[in-house]
């Protein structure tokens, strides 16, 4: 049985691309949302229309992961053509890269770690400190886990979230937010002004509010899901956390499609240098990758996500309202 450090070293084999397809995926997908966004205009009916709405919102979540693996150097590493379209890319889907790497980079390190939870994911407080907080600060921690927000992860995650307090935080450092908020702020007056708010609601509305609501959940469900475990400090290491505090998302192939094999969870934190579309192979070839802990987007399972508020240490897991 394969375990601790051998259990990383087993996935090395895997932590290298096929050039070839990482451009085929990403130009593909980039074809595909620039279609679906082009579709929301031309075609000749409003449920047409719709349709193409939703989809370039889900195209835009494969489109981020793909960005996302880019990041971390796991697809088309050194190429100046894909730094430029990966660069654009997060701009315009508010993570420009100055903050998205800093942050999602800090959360791979620290996964798990109750004292910096709050940088790259949700944050998580054990029972004890949120019994100490003033009634604000109880209502405040519990806004930004709640599911309204989550939903309109355009807004609380993606532009304020991201963008804006990134570039209120180091203006020098995250210059690059600043653009992505003046841009889309110039995008949306543009396309209201001069095509009208139905093209305004499905081209950009539609499509960001589906993407960045799904986008969002899945932030939160990868490590807030039962029988998720978290640590002050002592015990941790780095492949305990990606096993105990990341999950495996059971979906259907069309959504693991979608999400680009982001559900591969617990492998991706293990080895965030294996490409997206070789998570499914290593899981297949290492029987311990197997052994995990397990959510979906069944309804049931997301429910039971959304109701954990807090760590328990007293009993090892986290916990709802009700038990506070």
């Amino acid at each position: 049985m394969l375990s601790g450090k051998d259990l990383i070293l087993a996935t090395k084999p895997y932590a290298h691309e096929n050039r070839a397809k990482s451009w085929f995926y990403a130009l593909s997908t980039l074809f595909f949302l620039l279609a679906a966004l082009t579709g929301t205009v031309i075609a000749h009916f409003f449920i047409a229309r719709l349709a193409c709405s939703i989809l370039a919102g889900l195209l835009t979540i494969r489109m981020f992961v793909i960005y996302h693996d880019f990041e971390h150097h796991a697809i088309l590493n050194k190429s100046k053509l894909a730094h430029i379209i990966m660069t654009a890319f997060g701009i315009y889907v508010m993570a420009p890269e100055s903050i998205w790497k800093r942050s999602h980079d800090y959360h791979h390190k620290h996964n798990s770690k109750l004292f910096s939870s709050s940088i790259g994911s949700y944050l998580i407080i054990t029972k004890e400190k949120f019994q100490s907080l003033s009634r604000s600060e109880k209502y405040a921690y519990l806004v930004s886990r709640h599911p309204v927000t989550i939903a309109f992860g355009y807004f609380s995650m993606f532009m304020i979230g991201m963008a804006m307090k990134s570039y209120l935080s180091n203006p020098q450092k995250h210059r690059d937010s600043l653009i992505a908020l003046i841009i889309h702020l110039l995008l949306n007056v543009a396309v209201f002004y001069f095509f009208g708010w139905q093209v305004w609601l499905l081209t950009i509305i539609v499509p960001f509010i589906t993407g960045d609501a799904i986008g969002a959940y899945l932030f939160y469900a990868q490590h807030n899901f039962p029988g998720v475990s978290f640590n002050e400090s002592d015990g941790w290491t780095y492949e305990k956390a990606a096993m105990e505090s990341s999950s495996f998302m059971v979906m259907s192939p069309v959504m693991r499609w979608f999400t680009a094999n982001i559900g591969y969870h617990h492998i991706h934190h293990l080895n965030a240098r294996i490409p997206f579309y070789r998570l499914p192979e290593v899981m297949k070839a290492i029987p311990e990758l197997q052994q995990v802990k397990k959510t979906s987007l069944s309804p049931k399972d997301i429910f039971a996500c959304l109701k954990l508020k807090v760590w328990d240490p007293s009993l090892g897991k986290m916990v709802g309202l009700q038990n506070v």
